[in-house]
């Protein structure tokens, strides 16, 4: 039987790496650099899926090919690798409907997180959260889109640290890297930086108000947005 024919060319890995440490175990580095890594890779600003090349990964992380394999079948455990028998593995892409999905789950989730945090945070870690625009309050955020795009993102990922909540940071860890992945690639189009921000101001005057279904409301409201243009615009991911 003939082999299939694989990738014209198997480019290095994009991911940026450093060469690990000894002073811990090598699996265990080389999964949180592996997944670190994955969480900063842009996996959806081109088509078609990553395929990860072992021999550089080895050579970028500095370490035998061992621990990298023992990483790489924990994050094919978790959903975010893929073997493909005599192909080699791929860092995981979702489909539209799948990104929809997950959107709509953080958006049940965070809403929760604003809501206890109407309860629980203080007056000074809300005041934290207007500091993140600070940067943007005399220029349009899309001047400055890749700073923004980071703000962004950190903006919705303090709100789920503001609930409290351990198990609702747990629950959102592996859907965090397809959606802020497409939250980064989105923010960019049709001037969904500038409306971004607007209801990010709206949802810190709620959370200042202490007014929890306002907060809730509007948190669960942006992102379900986010889902609907998705939906709409969302073809380059199928």
């Amino acid at each position: 039987a003939t082999m299939p024919p694989g990738p014209a060319a198997v480019p290095k890995t994009p991911l940026a790496l450093q060469p690990l440490s000894s002073s811990a175990s090598l699996r265990d580095q080389a999964y949180a650099a592996l997944k670190q890594a994955i969480i900063d890779a842009d996996i959806y600003s081109h088509p078609g899926e990553v395929r990860l090349d072992e021999r550089q990964l080895s050579l970028s992380l500095g370490v035998s090919r061992t621990p990298i394999r023992e990483a790489m079948t924990l994050l094919e455990q978790e959903g975010l690798l893929r073997t493909e028998p005599r192909r080699g593995i791929f860092i995981v892409r979702k489909t539209k409907r799948q990104i929809v999905e997950m959107i709509e789950m953080w958006a049940a989730i965070e809403s929760m997180a604003a809501r206890l945090a109407t309860l629980h945070a203080s007056d000074e870690e809300i005041a934290a959260l207007r500091k993140m625009f600070d940067d943007f309050r005399n220029a349009a955020p899309g001047e400055h889109i890749n700073e923004y795009s980071d703000a962004n993102i950190a903006f919705h990922q303090a709100i789920i640290r503001l609930s409290g909540s351990h198990l609702m940071g747990q629950t959102l860890e592996n859907l965090f890297i397809h959606v802020r992945a497409i939250r980064r690639m989105t923010i960019s189009q049709a001037d969904r930086a500038s409306r971004s921000i607007v209801d990010h101001m709206k949802i810190i005057e709620a959370l200042e108000k202490r007014d929890t279904e306002l907060a809730e409301r509007l948190v669960r409201q942006h992102s379900l947005d986010l889902a609907a243009y998705v939906e709409k615009h969302g073809d380059f991911l199928d």
